[in-house]
């Protein structure tokens, strides 16, 4: 069991390191005013309705064009600490007590505990199957 849950936390840890050092790029295609395409990771494709370049050397006037694309860029987290040597003292205290409760989060029980073990038992005076009169044959 206990191997199993140190398993299962070094993946979660690990997924985390990796979602918070990733970066991504999302991309939206509006036609006019409303959202016509969203992407993520790659270029969105469009409507279909954008114009083409005019040719600059008979055309004086060109048309606006109404679709536009925007890209945010979703920056990840780029400063990991990798060294141990520049720890502060609070961030140390969070550490080891962290690793304490950890620890002790999963520690097996002795099955054999006997809470009698410094008790002398009684002295018997009667035998209780002679009290009784019950015999084992």
């Amino acid at each position: 069991m206990k191997q199993i849950s140190h398993r299962i936390m070094s993946l979660v840890m690990a997924f985390v390191v990796l979602f918070s050092t990733m970066s991504f790029t999302l991309n939206m295609h509006y036609c006019g005013d409303t959202l016509v395409e969203t992407a993520l990771f790659h270029k969105a494709e469009g409507c279909g309705m954008a114009m083409e370049k005019p040719l600059s050397e008979g055309c004086t006037i060109t048309k606006k064009d109404c679709c536009k694309n925007e890209q945010s860029v979703v920056d990840g987290q780029d400063e990991l600490q990798l060294s141990l040597e520049n720890i502060t003292l609070e961030q140390q205290l969070f550490i080891a007590s962290f690793v304490y409760t950890y620890i002790n989060l999963f520690e097996d029980f002795d099955t054999n505990i006997s809470t009698f073990e410094d008790y002398k038992p009684p002295l018997v005076r009667k035998q209780i199957f002679k009290l009784d009169e019950t015999y084992l044959i």
